[in-house]
C-alpha cells in the first residue's frame, strides 16, 4: 500500500537553497504633476479657491512631474541575468531595480512582455554568475501537493510561506490562463514570485489574489509554469510573443447544440463565423465542429485556444472538423495571431427584402430591409432575420435572444426570410431533431443558439 507523503518537518532547508534564487522588484515612474485643483473638490465649489491657493503657497514644484514607487517580486531563471516577474509589475515603468537576497541592488532592462498571460522577461548585467532557479512540470502537480510561495509581500522585504495546491486549471479571464490554485499565503507585492514544489522547481508564477479585504484570504492564484516557459522562450529570442492563429470564432458545444447537430457527445469547438485567414484558405465553414487540431482531440473551446496559440507560426496542421455529420480533414497553415486581432469577416452585399414581421418560436422576426439596418446600425451588406421582439415566457429568451439580434443561418443554412427559416425547422423535424440551430448576430459578433422545435407548437 502506498505510504502518503508527510507533512514536513520543515521548509527551511528547501527555502534556504532557493532564497538567492529569489528578488524583489522595485519600479518608478514619472507620473505627471496636478495643475489645478480639479479633482480634488468639484468645480464651483467654495472650497476651490481654498485649494488654489494652497498649491499656489506650494510654489511651481506642485505643476511638476513626481516620481511614484511600485514592489512586486521576481525570480533569476538564468546565470546571466534573465529574471521573471509579472507584466503588472512593471508595466509603464521608468526604471526598475532589482534587489537580491543579499542586499545587492541591479538595474533591470526589459527584454519583453506578455499582457495576455501577465508575464515580463527582465535582464541584469552581473558581475558574477546569479543563483538561479529551474521551472518544473506544472502538468504533475496534484491538488494536495504542498507548495511553498516566496516573495516581498506588501512591501515588507524577503518571506516564505506555505501551503498545498488547492485546485488545478483554473481561468480567471485571459484567453490562455492556466492557474494553479493555492492557499499558500499571497498578498500584493508576491506578484511575480514564484511558486515552488517540494523540488525547488517553480511551477507557477503568483499572479493574482481572491479578497474581499486585499488581504489574503487563502484562495491565491498562480499562473501555471508551462503556459510561463513557453512565453518566456518566445519573450528571450524574439522580445515578444508569437502564438498561432486559425482564424476562426468559435463556441463550446453544449448538449442542446450536440443534439441540434446529431452530435453523439457534447465535445470539440463549434465554429461560429470564419473571417478571412489561414482557416476561411482551407475551406473551413460556419457550423464545422473542430474535433481533432494537430492530432490533439479537443474538448472545448478553452483547450483549443491554448492547443492553436501554442503551436508554431507557418505550421502546416491537419484539422479534423465535424460537418452535416461528416468528418473531414483540413490541412490550414496557421498565421500569428499577434497580426491578426484586427481581421474581420468578409461581408456580402444582398437585395433589401421587403419587409414582412412574423411570429416563430417565441420570435417576432422580419427580413432585414434598409429601414431595419438604419435602425439596428447594421451596414447594408448585413442580411438574415431582424428579431423585432422576443416573448419572455419562450425559451428563446431563456437562451439570450433579444430585439435587435440577427438571425443569419438556421440549421447550417444561410436564411433571408421566414418562410426558409420554417422550411428548415420542417427539415428538422422530419429528420427527428429535438431542436434546431440557429446562428445569431449581435453586433457583428455571432453566437449558436440551440431551440427546441417544440418551442413553435
Amino acid at each position: 500500500m502506498a505510504q502518503a507523503r508527510g507533512v514536513p518537518e520543515s521548509f527551511a532547508d528547501l527555502a534556504e537553497r532557493i532564497s538567492p534564487s529569489v528578488v524583489n522588484i522595485t519600479t518608478s515612474t514619472t507620473v505627471a504633476g496636478r495643475t489645478g485643483p480639479q479633482g480634488i473638490v468639484p468645480e464651483g465649489s467654495p472650497f476651490e479657491d481654498f485649494f488654489r491657493e494652497f498649491q499656489d503657497r506650494q510654489g511651481p514644484r506642485g505643476d511638476r512631474p513626481r516620481r511614484s514607487s511600485a514592489l512586486g517580486s521576481g525570480f533569476v531563471i538564468s546565470e546571466d541575468g534573465f529574471i521573471v516577474t509579472n507584466n503588472h509589475v512593471i508595466e509603464g515603468a521608468d526604471e526598475i531595480l532589482i534587489e537580491f537576497f543579499s542586499g545587492e541592488e541591479l538595474p533591470a532592462t526589459l527584454v519583453g512582455t506578455d499582457p495576455n498571460t501577465d508575464i515580463a522577461l527582465l535582464k541584469v548585467e552581473a558581475d558574477a554568475p546569479l543563483d538561479f532557479v529551474n521551472f518544473g512540470d506544472s502538468d504533475t502537480a496534484r491538488v494536495g501537493d504542498w507548495v511553498m510561495a516566496m516573495g516581498n509581500p506588501l512591501g515588507q522585504g524577503f518571506s516564505v510561506s506555505a501551503g498545498i495546491v488547492s485546485a488545478r486549471n483554473r481561468a480567471l479571464s485571459g484567453t490562455y490562463d492556466d492557474y494553479i490554485q493555492t492557499d499558500a499565503a499571497i498578498n500584493r507585492g508576491n506578484s511575480g514570485g514564484p511558486l515552488f514544489n517540494m523540488d525547488g522547481d517553480v511551477i507557477g508564477v503568483n499572479t493574482a489574489i481572491l479578497s474581499p479585504n486585499g488581504g489574503s484570504i487563502g484562495i491565491g492564484f498562480s499562473m501555471a509554469s508551462n503556459v510561463v516557459t513557453r512565453v518566456i522562450d518566445q519573450l528571450q529570442e524574439y522580445g515578444e510573443t508569437r502564438r498561432g492563429w486559425l482564424g476562426v470564432r468559435i463556441q463550446d458545444v453544449t448538449d442542446d447544440v450536440a443534439e441540434a447537430l446529431g452530435l453523439e457527445e457534447a465535445k470539440g469547438a463549434l465554429v461560429s463565423d470564419v473571417p478571412e485567414g489561414p482557416a476561411m484558405e482551407a475551406g473551413m465553414e460556419a457550423g464545422d465542429v473542430i474535433v481533432r487540431f494537430d492530432g490533439k482531440d479537443v474538448e472545448d473551446t478553452r483547450q483549443l485556444v491554448r492547443i492553436v496559440g501554442n503551436t508554431a507560426v507557418g505550421k502546416a496542421v491537419r484539422v479534423v472538423v465535424n460537418r452535416n455529420g461528416e468528418t473531414k480533414t483540413l490541412m490550414v497553415t496557421l498565421g500569428r495571431r499577434e497580426e491578426a486581432e484586427t481581421a474581420v469577416p468578409a461581408a456580402q452585399p444582398v437585395e433589401p427584402e421587403e419587409p414582412m414581421q412574423s411570429e416563430l418560436m417565441g420570435l417576432t422576426l422580419s427580413p432585414l430591409s434598409d429601414e431595419i439596418r438604419g435602425e439596428l446600425g447594421l451596414p447594408e451588406s448585413a442580411k438574415g432575420l431582424a428579431v423585432m421582439d422576443v416573448d419572455e415566457t419562450s425559451e428563446a429568451f431563456e437562451k439570450g435572444l433579444r430585439a435587435g439580434d440577427v438571425i443569419t443561418e438556421a440549421g447550417q443554412a444561410k436564411i433571408l426570410s421566414v418562410s426558409e427559416l420554417e422550411d428548415k425547422i420542417e427539415e428538422a423535424r422530419e429528420a427527428g431533431r429535438k431542436s434546431i440551430l440557429l446562428l445569431v448576430r449581435r453586433a457583428g459578433d455571432p453566437r449558436f443558439v440551440a431551440l427546441g422545435l417544440d418551442a413553435d407548437e
